[in-house]
């Protein structure tokens, strides 16, 4: 068997396509022809060629030695577009190369002139759309124009997988009709059996050979060409991931500086600078770059900003990194490696494999660490309305995004074409029963900052992810959370970075996720569509990772945070600016989850356009919450007087649900008649003041509750009360009317849609303490009235089944389209 990589590039490939590389002046390779040689020879290559694009010198400079050939990579163009292709020409002469580059403008003339001199030629990467125009009629006369397809080793493998399987079904009768289409005869004899090829497609000189074609029986250069047009080749392969990628972006950034700024004197003298040479360079003396460069100048005489309170970029970068090799001693171990123990020789086993996940550890714990500090300013600035801070503090974070912008261009590299690899797999999959077309199954990665907490949201998240196994329905629930002590099927919980407790909410504590590792995450899952249910950090997340996959985006309106911002701070300005922030986040949407006319209403007054917004059904567990658990476990556990009249809250123990007017009614109530006892059930930052107003009143706390005693609890009292007026839904009114307790709610907020006014419940004015007041007097004495409320709540209730409201719910994600355009895409990246 004989194997080359027949797609290499070298220092003589000078144009770059990625526009990291273009903001540095960096060619698309710095990778010595030499070092191309060596390496693919060391992995056991039969031969060697070096494509670079439009030129033969790289190739040439390794001409005379054994075992090479001429080859390059041709840019051509289909002439009524512009769209750009890329053709590899193997074992060709000089004269030839000469002849290529006056014709090479029209794929047509290309073409033509390769099979006239019959030169082995192969379109490189054809689902990859080189400059964003290629279309799925392109892909079909490529189908007319080559006889050879790659399986490019620096692309998508389900895009390799993908073409192979189109390719392997085409069939005479597909070539007549894209013949007749296109006004196009094929060149070569039957063209619908396509030979398949493979190339690493390497520009960093650390992934040389690491895909390759492979020939049979072939014992020298000319049977190996010969095998590839005889069908007798296969690539062989180690598929790349957005995590290679990426390090080969940060490899040729680095290799670039060292010999734009001569910085191998700084080769040794540092640790990081040590292990950033074993990650990043291909063979043992090659020069440091990019991060060295970066880490020179951090390690310089510390500025004086260093001594005011706010701490520069570059500094804290420093600090961290010096920090994380003191905490992690397997980088410690590979900075003080021998290097000829980590580059080449053991590059072509486990170690070198790993050196991109090694990267990826590394770049994740750094900007873990700076992000989380970064998060920790920008939070404590806007609490303190520090607005020019805040502006300081968020331009320096464009630092951390340089340093990060590999894995992202990576990632968007990597997803960008998905939507013509769905094209391509239905446009052949209408001519033939035998191909599948792609599922378009939904799987909705929904992430949430509350799924282990104590209230309704949480509990709603959690009766999804049973919903979704019970229906077969592919749902993730994504969080960050430090408490959680397991997760189940459909839970993927991430460790945070760190916390941010809010002095004014302490209760309320702020995550901060793993951004790359929850990106990486969602690549591999293969999520069709991204949902968040917070604006929070997790939904930052959420938002980037969308845009970054190409993914659609949704998300759930649920809680009114200006309002909740008022309450806490009593600044009006405080208020303004998070709903700013909210209506900025919001907009980014592709669909927003209401739950109420309320909700809806409130966000298109804030500017959301009306035909974003979807009223979303909700429901409830109806055969927990249920009358027939009523018993006597408020009198037995709580020691209520079994002749009292039971009010309840549920719910967060807190002033912005209104519960200082809850008080102030329940202690006129009580003190006009003994038959009345008020049970409340959660906590909160309001508890120990609220305890303290009744503490000579009928009242009993409970703490939080959940489970069968929630249940209990619920179905033994006699009314339910809830003054709130910032609830968007306000869960606890369905399981109060199910369990058979008629509600009194405020007119404002979602609550109010979930019941029916004079028949289930009492509706009062919001902020109305005299309205409250009569509406829990007039049920307290009219027996009759609050029994004929009691059944009419649960018969309200019946047709509120959860189930029935996750499977319509789950109909809105499968009839969304995916989202803008790529020039869009790559425009937010």
């Amino acid at each position: 068997m004989m194997k080359i990589d027949l797609h290499v590039h070298s220092k003589f490939s000078k144009r770059p396509s990625q526009w990291i590389l273009q903001k540095i002046s960096c060619p698309e390779s710095f990778t010595d022809p030499m070092l191309v040689y060596n390496t693919a020879k060391a992995k056991g290559m039969s031969f060697v060629t070096i494509s670079d694009h439009n030129t033969i010198e790289g190739a040439l400079e390794i001409a005379h030695l054994p075992d090479t050939y001429i080859s390059e990579e041709i840019t051509s163009y289909f002439p009524e577009d512009g769209c750009k292709v890329h053709v590899l020409a193997q074992n060709i002469s000089e004269v030839q190369h000469d002849q290529i580059q006056k014709i090479r403008k029209n794929v047509f003339d290309l073409v033509a002139y390769l099979n006239e001199e019959n030169i082995v030629n192969i379109i490189a990467h054809p689902l990859y759309s080189v400059n964003d125009r290629l279309t799925i009629n392109h892909f079909e006369q490529m189908i007319l124009l080559f006889k050879n397809f790659e399986l490019n080793g620096a692309r998508n493998d389900k895009q390799n997988q993908i073409l192979a399987q189109v390719l392997r079904q085409l069939t005479p009768m597909d070539i007549e009709r894209l013949s007749n289409m296109y006004d196009y005869q094929p060149l070569f004899d039957t063209p619908w059996k396509k030979n398949l090829t493979g190339g690493s497609d390497d520009h960093s000189g650390l992934n040389i050979a690491r895909t390759c074609t492979a020939v049979d029986n072939a014992t020298n250069l000319d049977a190996f060409m010969t095998g590839i047009l005889n069908g007798k080749s296969r690539a062989v392969s180690d598929p790349f991931t957005p995590q290679t990628m990426a390090h080969n972006l940060y490899g040729i950034a680095y290799q670039f500086y060292s010999n734009r700024f001569n910085l191998r004197r700084h080769t040794g003298k540092d640790q990081l600078l040590r292990f950033l040479d074993q990650s990043l360079m291909p063979v043992s003396n090659a020069d440091t770059g990019l991060m060295s460069r970066f880490y020179t100048f951090l390690n310089k005489r510390k500025t004086r900003q260093e001594n005011t309170k706010s701490v520069s970029m570059k500094d804290l970068i420093r600090r961290e990194t010096e920090r994380l090799f003191d905490e992690n001693p397997d980088l410690m171990n590979i900075a003080r490696a021998q290097s000829n123990k980590i580059r080449l020789g053991s590059s072509l086993g486990k170690q070198g494999q790993n050196r991109e996940k090694l990267w990826f550890d590394f770049v994740n714990q750094l900007s873990n660490k700076v992000l989380s500090h970064t998060g920790d300013l920008l939070l404590g600035q806007a609490s303190g309305a520090n607005l020019f801070n805040i502006f300081q503090t968020i331009g320096s974070v464009g630092g951390l995004y340089s340093l990060l912008a590999p894995y992202f261009v990576a990632f968007v590299h990597f997803a960008k074409d998905n939507e013509m690899n769905t094209a391509v797999l239905n446009r052949f999959a209408r001519y033939r029963n035998g191909m599948r077309p792609p599922r378009s199954r939904v799987n909705l990665g929904h992430f949430t900052d509350t799924f282990y907490d104590v209230n309704g949201v949480a509990q709603t998240l959690q009766q999804q992810v049973q919903a979704a196994l019970k229906n077969d329905k592919h749902l993730t629930i994504i969080t960050c959370d430090a408490q959680a002590e397991k997760t189940g099927r459909g839970v993927k919980n991430f460790t945070p970075m760190g916390v941010y407790e809010i002095p004014e909410y302490t209760e309320q504590k702020l995550y901060y996720p793993p951004f790359l590792e929850m990106l990486d995450y969602c690549f591999h899952q293969g999520f069709t569509h991204i949902h968040s249910a917070t604006p929070g950090p997790i939904g930052l997340a959420a938002l980037a990772i969308a845009k970054i996959l190409k993914l659609p985006l949704t998300s759930t309106y649920h809680t009114q945070f200006p309002q909740y911002a008022q309450y806490l701070t009593g600044d009006d300005f405080i208020e303004d600016l998070t709903w700013k922030f909210m209506i900025w986040y919001y907009d980014q949407m592709d669909q927003i989850y209401v739950s109420s006319q309320n909700s809806f209403d409130e966000l298109t007054e804030r500017g959301i356009k009306a035909e974003k917004i979807r009223i979303i059904p909700r429901g409830i567990n109806t055969e927990i919450f249920h009358p027939s658990k009523r018993c006597d476990i408020l009198t037995s556990h709580y020691a209520v007087k079994e002749d009292a009249l039971k009010f309840l809250y549920v719910g967060r123990i807190s002033k912005e649900k209104n519960l200082p007017l809850l008080v102030d009614a329940f202690k006129t109530l009580s003190t006009a008649s003994d038959k009345v006892h008020l049970i409340v059930v959660g906590d909160g930052p309001y508890a120990g003041e609220m305890k303290a107003l009744l503490k000579d009143y009928p009242v009993t706390f409970t703490g939080y509750l959940s489970g069968e005693p929630l249940c209990r609890v619920y179905a033994s009292a006699d009314l339910f009360v809830f003054p709130s007026t910032t609830d968007t839904f306000g869960n606890v009114i369905l399981e109060a009317q199910a369990s058979g307790l008629p509600v009194i709610v405020s007119d404002l907020g979602g609550p109010c849609e979930n019941m029916l006014d004079r028949k289930t419940g009492i509706i009062v004015k919001s902020d109305d303490g005299a309205a409250l007041l009569s509406a829990m007097q007039e049920l307290a004495i009219t027996p009759g009235l609050c029994s004929q409320m009691s059944r009419r709540a649960r018969e309200y209730m019946e047709d509120r089944s959860f189930d029935n409201a996750f499977i319509q719910s789950w109909e809105f994600y499968k009839k969304m389209d995916t989202p803008g355009s790529m020039e869009e895409l790559a425009k937010a990246v």
